[in-house]
């Protein structure tokens, strides 16, 4: 056998659970494309690869009970398993009714695959892109650690690799530190996709600011900011301690600390929408102090309390459209909302899978900063150029009202 027949490529297997089978066929395709183009698309016998998914039968029983069943050997071979724990439009039915499946039953069945293959797999690499529980990651009174028990339990199973997006708090990977842990930021996608989307913004007579919607998005901001050349702004959010409304304390006020924003573009970056409250309050304070455009981006959007609400903001003009990805599931209605629009993460959660499967560094791959400026670059958009331009202008002011 040929030296070409034993590279680690030959080696690869996904298996994509029903609620991440979308993401997951593009991912195949662009995995299937690439090697085919550099040569490498063989397996172990030297036969042309058409797909590296491995099917699975995944079963449920009327009292809610499941299985799963791999359709042929994973033996020897590096093995990524997909799942989105948020995607509720998988749907079963339980003593005759249809019922969505939660976060819970979507970890109950990764764990089911790991049971299946009975340590047969080379490696095992299990691909989450929402963390299941993420938000449940420390304890501040009587509470459960849900995402660390999670962790723990999958390495228990023989998972040697956690691959996620934009983890909630990366540092709960303390509680597995023997297990690799790796979390992708998909900034460089989604301002590509902003920015295309919105390709006026690049225009130097447009004035665009980045907006943390609370202190735990500060990190992002400054981020976006920083590659864009942007000022920031931050709300921080005063809640009521003296009450607990559905788990947590009620917010009474947006409080904002920043630069005036009256005429100009902004953007609101975290890494998550559930409801939407909290990003309508914050652009609702936005509005009332002038600001131009109103943008949304977002890692993860779920819409927990569906549509309504956010066609309502729209038509009021307190939001002009919500940015997110496609890393999570989002019902066909969202997707053909006037105000929404989706970044596809396929090919880079593919670039990921392909590199580590090779047994390569991903760490090219991990620096948005270099992909960034060069596409800005590409579109005559030069953010430290900006920053200086806005630096004199600020500075041939004060020296004019100092004159005065």
């Amino acid at each position: 056998m040929s030296d070409q027949f034993r590279n680690p490529n030959s080696d690869l297997g996904i298996i994509a659970l029903n609620s991440c089978t979308d993401i997951a066929k593009l991912v195949d395709k662009t995995i299937v494309e690439s090697r085919r183009a550099r040569g490498e698309n063989f397996d172990r016998n030297g036969e042309e690869v058409t797909s590296y998914l491995i099917p699975v039968e995944q079963t449920r029983f009327q009292n809610g009970e499941g299985k799963i069943r791999l359709s042929q050997t994973v033996r020897g071979k590096n093995i990524y398993i997909l799942a989105d724990v948020s995607n509720y439009g998988v749907t079963y039915k339980m003593y005759g009714k249809e019922v969505n499946m939660g976060p819970d039953e979507h970890l109950q069945d990764i764990k089911r695959v790991l049971s299946a293959m009975n340590g047969r797999a080379n490696k095992v690499t299990v691909v989450m892109p929402l963390l299941y529980a993420s938000r449940q990651h420390k304890k501040k009174a009587r509470e459960s650690l849900d995402c660390a028990m999670a962790l723990q339990d999958l390495e228990k199973l023989g998972v040697d690799e956690i691959v996620t997006f934009d983890a909630h708090d990366p540092t709960i990977q303390n509680a597995i530190p023997l297990v690799s842990f790796l979390n992708i930021y998909p900034t460089l996608d989604i301002l590509k996709h902003f920015l295309t989307t919105e390709n006026w913004l690049f225009d130097p007579k447009e004035k665009l600011v980045v907006i943390s919607p609370d202190t735990g998005a500060m990190d992002r901001a400054i981020y976006y900011a920083n590659v864009l050349g942007l000022d920031i702004g931050l709300f921080y959010k005063r809640r009521d301690h003296s009450r607990i409304v559905n788990g947590k304390n009620p917010i009474v006020q947006h409080e904002y600390i920043g630069r005036d924003i009256k005429g100009m573009n902004v953007l609101i970056v975290d890494d998550m929408i559930a409801s939407g409250g909290s990003v309508f309050d914050v652009a609702a304070e936005l509005r009332v102090r002038g600001a131009k455009k109103i943008f949304v981006a977002s890692t993860f959007a779920f819409f927990t309390e569906g549509r309504g609400k956010f066609d309502e903001k729209y038509e009021q003009g307190i939001i002009d459209k919500v940015f997110s990805t496609n890393l999570n599931f989002v019902p066909e209605e969202i997707k053909a909302a006037e105000w929404f629009s989706q970044a596809d993460l396929s090919t880079y959660m593919a670039m990921f899978i392909d590199t580590l499967a090779q047994e390569k560094s991903v760490s090219k791959l991990l620096d948005a900063t270099s992909g960034i400026r060069s596409f800005l670059l590409e579109h005559g958009f030069d953010p430290d150029a900006r920053l200086r331009d806005e630096a004199l202008k600020e500075n041939v002011e004060a020296l004019a009202n100092k004159a005065k």
